[in-house]
């Protein structure tokens, strides 16, 4: 085990040197000050008309048209947070007054967040998909004294299970029907009436005493770990967590004096906001960070909205995961290939684009096709995304290299990252200067990494630099769990410091962030992601297979939705596959096969089988033949949040999947 010392690159000790009015440590109402300080007339937010009944929008700001977005400016953002604030400073919120959220990624959604921890409190977030037992559990743990919620729908889940809980108010985002009895209560607010309430009682003098009571070391959030296994956690994170992230991603895509024509993200950053702010990603990511250099954030309709909400607002960048990305390229796809002829443009486009960003000297020729697969293919998929885009960042999971090369050929490269809810979460991610399709880039400034060896197998042997489970610290890594003792205890390990003791005495030690993530760490100091060590699959055989790679094979397949490999203690890898059915009635037209009309029938039809099939054997020859999969069962649903078969961070439940399956598994496994 070693600590590794970062290689020797032009842009990365510009990035380590590198330092302006955004660096600045601070807390996060302080950072958004600031920002509204320097960018008072720039668009901060643009909201969408038509998409909720919002209750701002009767007194304190006009309706966008349907389906269209308006936006506001920093100076009109920031009037809102300070009433807002003022308003829940009146409600009690104060010196650590936990708050719950719970609502989807919406404007309302950034201003509450920043009113709430402006007046002082702590806000937990809750997955507007929790169930009333999980909300109960979200804002029970926390001890949460009071709520925001987005409609009447979740106030009822609220509700339901108030009596579990200790609420001194709720507040509701949007317009609801105050004649029913229920909702007739002196407890119960719309965010406009807190808005109000905080308009008449705000003094300028007395919001600036609020901000000098908090310091960088308070609490800022409670955000609770996804729960793929267990009951989930509340990660503790300050404003120094927070803050230092941001500072840590700026430094990396900030407008630093070497970029030259390398794209940034600054003021002049527009940005569609569509992941949960809930999670931690888009919480940094497409909310602080883009607050603190003056971006403007647009939130999208919802995931399904997407590419029409792109068209509109012209983004720059976004933030997403990789389902989303697999999503996005399958209609970028399926709306390329709507007859035979356009169908083999694109695959022939797609080929030279990846062969252009694999090459490091085009040449001529392939100068040239590229310049026609532009013309022909891609500045049709670059319009239909509004035309702006200078990159993409992906996170929350492994993103598919194949897929990865795909976009970065498209002219629309996807810079891949990592990172934790316990970490703030980026912990790395790729620089525009030196993207490398594989890896989620080298760690951002100021965290240090350490390789754990141990938990290595024999088949990352060969590969230069280490193999092991990722250990990270740095100023972004949480102090710990909520009343959480001993979790916290077994999420660190003391490690001997680099530096001996000065007096020659006892070594010190350091504490370290045990990820529990299997990574490989380059020489050239680029992390690769090989698997989570609880999802590493010991075959009856005692081979390690690592699901991740397997599955993200089939990212850019037209006829595999979504695979999950299973053969835990079992002889050879099976594998579950939804299959992409409109995919599959596509080949079906093009070859004149009659399939099914229903789903059911579809995936039992044995022509079907033999396509999957071919895919299948397609991305065997990518593995080792202990890797590969033997056998397959086609299912008869996607994988999703409603099903309870991902996570709202779209991660596979594995669990959930393998009990819902377990019929069609024990079928693969029978003699």
């Amino acid at each position: 085990m070693m600590v590794n010392s970062h290689t020797d690159m032009n842009w990365k000790d510009a990035e380590a040197e590198f330092s302006d009015h955004v660096t600045e440590m601070t807390t996060l109402p302080r950072l958004f000050e600031a920002t509204a300080d320097r960018h008072g007339d720039r668009p901060a937010q643009q909201y969408k008309g038509g998409v909720y009944d919002r209750s701002l929008t009767e007194t304190v700001l006009p309706e966008a048209p349907d389906g269209e977005f308006r936006a506001i400016p920093y100076t009109e953002m920031r009037d809102i947070v300070h009433h807002l604030a003022a308003g829940f400073r009146d409600l009690g919120v104060a010196d650590g007054t936990r708050v719950g959220l719970f609502a989807d990624t919406r404007m309302e959604w950034a201003q509450t967040d920043f009113g709430v921890l402006a007046a002082g409190g702590v806000v937990t977030t809750v997955y507007t998909g929790s169930s009333a037992h999980q909300a109960q559990y979200l804002l029970d743990d926390p001890g949460a004294e009071g709520v925001v919620v987005e409609n009447a729908e979740l106030l009822d889940r609220v509700l339901s299970v108030e009596d579990e809980l200790d609420l001194e108010f709720i507040v509701v985002m949007d317009s609801y029907d105050r004649g029913d009895d229920a909702y007739d209560r002196e407890d119960i607010y719309t965010l406009a009436e807190v808005h109000d309430r905080g308009a008449d009682r705000y003094d300028p003098d007395e919001y600036e005493d609020w901000l000098d009571e908090r310091s960088v070391d308070d609490l800022a959030s409670l955000i609770y770990t996804s729960g793929t296994t267990g009951q989930p956690k509340g990660v503790q994170l300050t404003h120094g967590n927070f803050r230092s992230n941001v500072n840590q991603v700026y430094k990396r895509y900030g407008p630093r004096p070497d970029k030259g024509e390398t794209p940034v993200i600054d003021e002049h950053t527009r940005t569609v906001s569509f992941l949960p702010l809930a999670h931690v990603f888009e919480r940094m990511a497409g909310h602080f960070l883009m607050f603190g250099v003056g971006a403007c954030v647009a939130y999208a309709e919802s995931s399904d909205t997407i590419q029409e909400d792109f068209e509109q607002v012209g983004p720059t960048t976004a933030t997403s995961v990789p389902r989303v990305y697999e999503k996005m390229y399958d209609a970028i796809r399926e709306q390329a290939q709507e007859s035979d002829i356009k169908a083999r443009i694109f695959a022939w486009a797609t080929d030279v684009g990846e062969s252009y960003h694999e090459s490091d000297d085009p040449g001529v020729v392939l100068e040239a096709k590229r310049t026609v697969a532009d013309k022909l293919v891609f500045s049709t998929v670059k319009e239909a995304l509004g035309g702006n885009i200078d990159f993409f960042i992906s996170g929350g999971g492994s993103l598919s290299p194949e897929l990865c090369a795909l976009y970065h050929g498209m002219g629309l490269p996807i810079m891949e990252g990592y990172g934790l809810t316990e970490t703030s979460p980026v912990v790395a991610v790729n620089p525009p200067e030196e993207p490398k399709v594989g890896t989620i880039g080298p760690p951002v400034a100021g965290v240090d990494v350490r390789i754990d060896e141990s938990l290595a197998g024999d088949e990352f042997a060969d590969l230069p630099g280490e193999v092991g489970e990722l250990l990270v610290r740095g100023p972004n890594v949480t102090e710990g769990y909520w009343e959480k003792p001993d979790a916290t205890a077994g999420a660190f390990t003391e490690l001997e410091s680099d530096m001996a003791s000065a007096d020659g005495g006892d070594a010190e030690t350091d504490r370290w962030f045990r990820t529990g993530d299997i990574v490989h760490l380059r020489p050239d100091d680029y992390i690769e992601f090989k698997e989570r060590a609880k999802q590493i699959m010991v075959l009856s055989t005692g081979k390690n297979v690592a699901p991740a790679p397997i599955e993200d094979a089939f990212a850019s397949s037209e006829v595999v939705e979504q695979c999950m490999v299973v053969g835990d203690s079992r002889k050879f890898v099976g594998a579950l596959i939804a299959p992409n059915v409109e995919g599959l009635r596509s080949w079906a037209d093009e070859e004149g096969i009659d399939l099914p009309a229903s789903h059911n029938a579809l995936i039992e039809d044995d022509r079907v089988r033999e396509r999957v099939q071919q895919e299948v054997d397609d991305v065997n020859e990518e593995f080792e033949s202990y890797e590969t999969i033997k056998k397959f069962r086609l299912v008869p649903e996607e994988f999703t949040e409603d099903n309870d078969l991902m996570t709202p961070t779209m991660k596979k439940k594995r669990r959930n999947i393998i009990d819902r399956f377990e019929d069609r598994i024990d079928d693969m496994y029978e003699e």
